[in-house]
C-alpha cells in the first residue's frame, strides 16, 4: 500500500507529496525560481520554518530574504551565529554578556561584558568563525521545553535578562534554539541552517561593533557602514537613562511593576525628558535670532505634543512660540500627487504647497502680517479663517512636520534663522540581551492606539497602511536626521505597559483571515512579555497622553 500523500498547491500549479514532507525540500525544488533566497513559507496563511513537516493538504507561498518576515529571520539568525562566534573566540569563562543595543543603520551595535578586548583582531576571529559557522551549514535546532527548565538553562549560562524576563510568563513552555552546542531564546523564527546566512560584516565603532547586514532592497549586498553619530549619542543617552532607572530590559520593567508600581518609574521618566526639553529651549535661546523651529520626525513620534511642550519652554525663557503645522500647507487633495502604486502620496514634499509656505515665512520674517492656512482633513481644501500673525522681537515659530529638516521646504528662509530638531521615539527597552524591541513596533503601536481613538481607524486599517508610512519615512526623513542641530527621543520606557491595554483589544479585532492578521498575531504575541498597567498615573501633558487620549493640549 503507497503511503499517504498530500496535495500542495503553488500559485496555479498543484502537486503532490509524500506525509510528513519537510518544507524544506519543496522549497529547494522551487528556490531556482526566485531571484531571493527563500528563508521561510506561508503554509495556510501560516507562517512557517522551513524544518516543519507538512501533513496536509495546502496552499504554499514562499517568504524570501526580500520580504519583511524573511528579511527579520535573517538578521535574528545573524544573530545568534554572532553570538555563539563570541563565545567560541573568546571562551565561555571569558564572557558575561554579549549585549544588543539597538540598530544603527543597517546594522545592530553590540557590546561584551567580561575578560574580552574589543579591538579589530578580536573582530576578524569572530568573523572568520562566523563564516566557519556558515560554511558548515549547520541547522538551528528548535525544541521545545518546560518554562521552568529554560530558566536554569539561562541561569547556567548567566543570562540574567532571560531568567527575569520568564519570570514573568504564563506559558509552560518555551521554544529553544542550539546551534551545536550553544542553545538560546529568540523572539521569532530562524533560518533553516548557518548556510542561508552567507551576507554580514562586523564593523568596530565606539565601545563595541556594528554587526552590518544586507538592506531588503539589496538582500545580497552588505552595506557599507556609514556612522550616525548625532542618532547614536542620543540612543547612548536613552541608555542612560535607562540605567538610572535601573530598567534596560522588558523583564526588570516587569519587576518594578510588580514589587513597586509603576508611579515612581512614570514621574522620573517624565521629569528626565522635560529636563532635556528645558536643555533645548536654552540651546535656541543661546543660538540666538532663530525664528524658525523645525521640528520633524516620522509617524508616532509624538512632534505635536512635543511642539507644545517646547514652547511652553521657549515661554518660560522669556520668547513668545507660535505652533505651526506644516500639514496646513497641504495641497489641495484633488491635486495630491500619486506614489508609484497609484495611490495619493501624502508623505512627499509635493504634497505640500511649499510656494506658498516660503511665502508666508519669508513676510513673517520680514514683519509683516500674514494671514495662515487651516487644511481641512474633511473636504481636503485648505481654507483661510481670519488667523492672522505678525511676528515680534521675542516672536517664534515652532514648525512642526515630516519634512521639517529638509531644506527643500523651507529653500527662501535664511539658514542662520533656522532651528533644526530631530524627533523620534527610540525604543529604550530590549526585551532581553539578545532580543531588541524594535523601533518602528513601538510606533506602530502607538498609531495603532491613536488612529482607533481619534481618527475612526482600525487597527486593521493602520497595519495596511504601515508600509507606505514607512516607504514615506525611508525617503523623506532618515536622510535629513544627521543635519538636526538636536535630537530629542520621545520613547518612554514605561508606555509598552500602558499602551498593552488599550491596543490588545483593537489587536484581537483583526479577523484571522485578513494578511494583516499575521502582523496583529505577532504583536499580540510581543505584548505577552509585558505585565499591562493603567494609565491614571500619566500626566495630562506626557507625550503618551497624544496616543492615548486626555491630554491637556487636545491632541
Amino acid at each position: 500500500m503507497e503511503g499517504k500523500m498530500v496535495q500542495v498547491t503553488v500559485g496555479d500549479e498543484v502537486r503532490e507529496y509524500p506525509d510528513g514532507i519537510c518544507y524544506v525540500d519543496i522549497v529547494r525544488e522551487y528556490q531556482r525560481e526566485y531571484q531571493d533566497t527563500i528563508m521561510l513559507v506561508m503554509a495556510n496563511g501560516k507562517l512557517r520554518e522551513l524544518h516543519k513537516h507538512l501533513h496536509r493538504d495546502c496552499e504554499l507561498k514562499f517568504v524570501t530574504v526580500a520580504d519583511e518576515a524573511g528579511h527579520k529571520t535573517y538578521k535574528r539568525s545573524a544573530s545568534m551565529i554572532l553570538t555563539k562566534a563570541v563565545y567560541d573566540i573568546a571562551g565561555k569563562e571569558n564572557v558575561d554578556q554579549v549585549m544588543l543595543h539597538f540598530s544603527i543603520g543597517s546594522g545592530y551595535y553590540y557590546t561584551v561584558k567580561g575578560r574580552v578586548k574589543i579591538d579589530e583582531e578580536f573582530l576578524a576571529q569572530v568573523r572568520e568563525r562566523m563564516r566557519e559557522l556558515v560554511n558548515a551549514r549547520i541547522p538551528f535546532y528548535k525544541r521545545s521545553v518546560r518554562t521552568d527548565d529554560a530558566v536554569e538553562i539561562f541561569r547556567s549560562q548567566r543570562m540574567m535578562d532571560k531568567v527575569s524576563l520568564f519570570e514573568f510568563r504564563r506559558v509552560s513552555r518555551v521554544n529553544l534554539y542550539s546551534l551545536e552546542d550553544y542553545q538560546d531564546y529568540y523572539y521569532g523564527f530562524m533560518a533553516y541552517d548557518t548556510g542561508y546566512i552567507p551576507y554580514f560584516d562586523l564593523v568596530l565603532y565606539d565601545h563595541g561593533f556594528v554587526l552590518q547586514l544586507p538592506e531588503r532592497s539589496a538582500p545580497t549586498k552588505v552595506p557599507l557602514f556609514v556612522a550616525s553619530p548625532k542618532i547614536f549619542q542620543v540612543q547612548m543617552g536613552t541608555e542612560e537613562w535607562g540605567d538610572m532607572l535601573e530598567i534596560s530590559t522588558v523583564g526588570e520593567l516587569n519587576q518594578r511593576i510588580v514589587r513597586e508600581g509603576i508611579e515612581h518609574v512614570v514621574l522620573l521618566q517624565e521629569a528626565l525628558q522635560e529636563t532635556k526639553l528645558s536643555d533645548i529651549a536654552q540651546q535656541i535661546i543661546q543660538a540666538g535670532h532663530r525664528k524658525f523651529i523645525m521640528i520633524a520626525g516620522p509617524s508616532s513620534s509624538g512632534k505635536t505634543t512635543f511642539s507644545h511642550r517646547l514652547s511652553i519652554q521657549l515661554a518660560a525663557h522669556g520668547l513668545r512660540p507660535h505652533p505651526i503645522a506644516v500639514d496646513n500647507y497641504f495641497v489641495n487633495r484633488e491635486d495630491t500627487p500619486l506614489d508609484e502604486f497609484g495611490n495619493k502620496n501624502y508623505e512627499c514634499l509635493e504634497a505640500i504647497d511649499v510656494e506658498a509656505f516660503n511665502r508666508d515665512m519669508m513676510e513673517l520674517l520680514q514683519g509683516k502680517r500674514v494671514e495662515l492656512p487651516e487644511f481641512n482633513f474633511k473636504t481636503g481644501q485648505r481654507e483661510y479663517k481670519g488667523n492672522y500673525l505678525q511676528l515680534g522681537k521675542e516672536d517664534v515659530l515652532v514648525i512642526e512636520g515630516i519634512h521639517g529638516l529638509n531644506d527643500k521646504l523651507s529653500y527662501a528662509l535664511p539658514k542662520e534663522s533656522k532651528f533644526k530638531i530631530y524627533i523620534s521615539a527610540l525604543t529604550q527597552l530590549n526585551v532581553d540581551e539578545h532580543n531588541r524591541i524594535p523601533t518602528t513596533d513601538g510606533r506602530l503601536i502607538r498609531r495603532i492606539v491613536r488612529d482607533a481613538k481619534t481618527r475612526g481607524t482600525s487597527a486593521r486599517e493602520t497595519i495596511a497602511m504601515w508600509p507606505s508610512v514607512r516607504r514615506g519615512e525611508e525617503q523623506n526623513i532618515f536622510p535629513f536626521q544627521e543635519e538636526a542641530d538636536v535630537m530629542f527621543n520621545s520613547a518612554l520606557i514605561y508606555e509598552l505597559a500602558c499602551l498593552k491595554v488599550y491596543a490588545e483589544p483593537l489587536l484581537f479585532g483583526i479577523p484571522k483571515d485578513v494578511p494583516e492578521y499575521l502582523e496583529a498575531k505577532r504583536l499580540l504575541k510581543f505584548f505577552d512579555y509585558f505585565i499591562g498597567v493603567p494609565s491614571e498615573t500619566v500626566p495630562k501633558n506626557s507625550i503618551l497622553r497624544e496616543f492615548i487620549g486626555e491630554s491637556c493640549f487636545n491632541v
